[in-house]
């Protein structure tokens, strides 16, 4: 299958299949199931967004590599504003 036709069924992008994108989603998904049940919980809006933008990088990007380092900057962030007081 060459990587410009649609998939057999015609349902579902040929990357959904891919190995280290199903693992990386799954990883950083529950990563961000942890932020926004910590942000909720502790009702704190910081790691509440950050787990719902990092819960989107699953759904935009479409690469294991690039979900990991803009989750990575998501988590840094979240790190340096909650060390700065926000």
């Amino acid at each position: 299958m060459k990587n410009n036709q649609p998939h057999a069924a015609g349902l579902l992008p040929a990357y959904l299949f891919n190995e280290h994108f199903i693992l990386a989603s799954l990883f950083w998904g529950t990563v961000a199931g942890g932020y926004l049940i910590f942000g909720w919980k502790q009702r704190s809006m910081i790691p509440f967004f950050a787990g719902l933008v990092m819960t989107a990088m699953s759904f935009v990007v479409s690469s294991a590599l690039l979900m990991s380092a803009a989750c990575l900057v998501v988590m840094w962030t979240v790190w340096w504003l909650l060390k700065q007081g926000y």
